[in-house]
């Protein structure tokens, strides 16, 4: 069945940004073949890049035509609606009579619209989801009018955040709810407490790399000899980090049963799904080969079969003075990243003597502070004598090492642990087809994202080595 004349401008609307960005995505492709070239010193291109550049000119002169006649088509529906409302005005209009006007109509009210889906009235989002399985399954009518007021609703409070994901995507999604991302950020999986602590960054708006400027050859500074004599001089040089932007994602079939009698899909799909998506974005910036924390940290050895806290400290300190090395000014050591089971065996320590130096704030006699407000992906878990706040992250991998169950541990400067996402990190959510031999609606999550710690060398440190077997409490 048709839907409203705001509904199909909306879906317009759409439509044109979606060609715009292909454009624009042709557009920079190119001009990122050519800066490859020019920083190359080649004079010509080879020749797949000639033929890539054939197909993206064509492909943004195709963008160029699809724009133009949507522009055309988004004026049509906007005359249309324009007539509409000139009928409506004319409908509504009130011819002035000698009749005496009841007082109230002399007093001016001013309210505000509710938002469709509302915390108070769809706490688990069991509205939502539903209305989303049903207009996929079902083309329900009333789930496909609540769901357009969402995306209404959502173009005027989160207009950039929606028009970043759809341009971006191949597919179109439904924007989640903010209420329920903010309520299942914290439930029970291994979640991203690393990625919390991250120096956060908004997501460039199109393209799927983040380009990052290295200066790999510094300038020159010396004594001069004499007067006038000649003065230390070295050409600067840089080195371009491209970082690719990844998609987390994660899917779920729902029971036609489910959709159907509402019971429990709240608690399996959407807290489920979402806590996968956050568990995987996190497991990958620490465990990826190549680019992850645990691959570009330089490592401290500690190898020991009766380990103990007070030896581990020294190690602690080692890696953050490795940090201070090699980062200088740059950046410090902030934060020290370590599994559960190793903050716990931290904990359990007894010694008789204490560190030289503490940090201020800190007691004397006491090898660090634990804060007893906090829980597991709910900020940090203490501090460490030199001033390292504690973050516990269980997607640290604790089968390393020859005996397959050592752990590590990270020192990290937080400035330089650099994460894109989308500002409030909205996720997107979409049916993809109808899975009618097993009576089921297939549902996607997904959310966009970039990292990198390689800005600079030996940024991050690391502890690992025997050390950190499997603690004995």
């Amino acid at each position: 069945m048709p839907g409203t004349i705001d509904d199909l401008i909306a879906s317009i609307e759409v439509e044109l940004e979606a060609a715009k960005k292909r454009g624009k995505k042709c557009g920079a492709e190119i001009q990122l073949i050519l800066d490859k070239a020019q920083q190359d010193g080649r004079s010509n291109l080879e020749a797949d890049e000639d033929a890539r550049i054939a197909e993206l000119f064509a492909a943004r002169d195709q963008s160029k035509q699809d724009v133009t006649g949507i522009e055309n088509k988004l004026a049509n529906a906007n005359k249309i609606k324009t007539d509409e409302m000139e009928r409506q005005a004319e409908a509504k209009k009130i011819t002035p009579t000698q009749a005496r006007r009841p007082s109230y109509d002399q007093v001016a009210r001013v309210g505000n619209e509710e938002r469709t889906y509302r915390k108070d009235q769809d706490p688990h989002g069991k509205s939502f989801l539903m209305d989303v399985s049903r207009q996929f399954l079902y083309q329900d009518v009333e789930a496909s009018s609540r769901l357009s007021r969402h995306m209404a609703e959502e173009r005027v409070e989160r207009a950039e955040y929606l028009q970043r994901a759809v341009g971006t995507s191949a597919f179109s999604g439904l924007t989640v709810p903010q209420y329920l991302t903010d309520m299942y950020a914290p439930a029970t999986a291994n979640l991203r407490p690393f990625a919390d602590v991250c120096n956060q960054h908004p997501l460039p708006e199109s393209g799927m790399s983040v380009n990052i400027s290295r200066i790999t050859t510094a300038t020159s500074a010396g004594n001069q000899a004499t007067e006038n004599s000649g003065v230390a001089e070295q050409d600067m040089d840089d080195t371009l980090l491209t970082v690719p932007v990844k998609t987390a994602a994660g899917q779920q079939t729902v029971s036609r049963q489910a959709i159907d009698r509402g019971t429990g899909i709240e608690d399996v799909t959407m807290q489920d799904l979402f806590n996968r998506v956050a568990t995987v974005l996190d497991n990958t910036l620490i465990n990826e080969a190549v680019t992850g924390l645990s691959a570009v940290a330089q490592a401290t050895s500690y190898t020991d079969a009766t380990p103990t806290g007070a030896e581990l400290y020294p190690k602690i300190l080692g890696a953050a003075a490795g940090v201070e090395a090699n980062l200088l000014a740059m950046g410090r050591p902030s934060h020290a990243v370590m599994s559960s089971r190793r903050w716990y065996w931290l904990s359990s320590q007894m010694a008789s003597v204490w560190p030289m130096i503490n940090w201020t704030g800190l007691p004397v006699q006491a090898s660090g502070t634990a804060n007893s407000q906090s829980s597991y992906a709910s900020g940090p878990r203490g501090v460490l004598p030199c001033g390292l706040e504690v973050v516990v992250d269980n997607n640290i991998s604790t089968n390393l090492g020859a005996g397959t169950n050592e752990d590590e541990l990270f020192v990290v400067p937080s400035a330089e642990c650099h994460l894109w996402e989308d500002s409030g990190a909205p996720m997107f959510i979409r049916a993809e087809q109808a899975k009618a031999a097993s009576l089921g609606v297939l549902l996607v999550a997904y959310s966009y994202y970039a990292y990198t710690f390689g800005r600079y060398a030996n940024g991050m440190q690391k502890v690992g080595g025997t050390g950190l077997a499997t603690p004995q409490f």
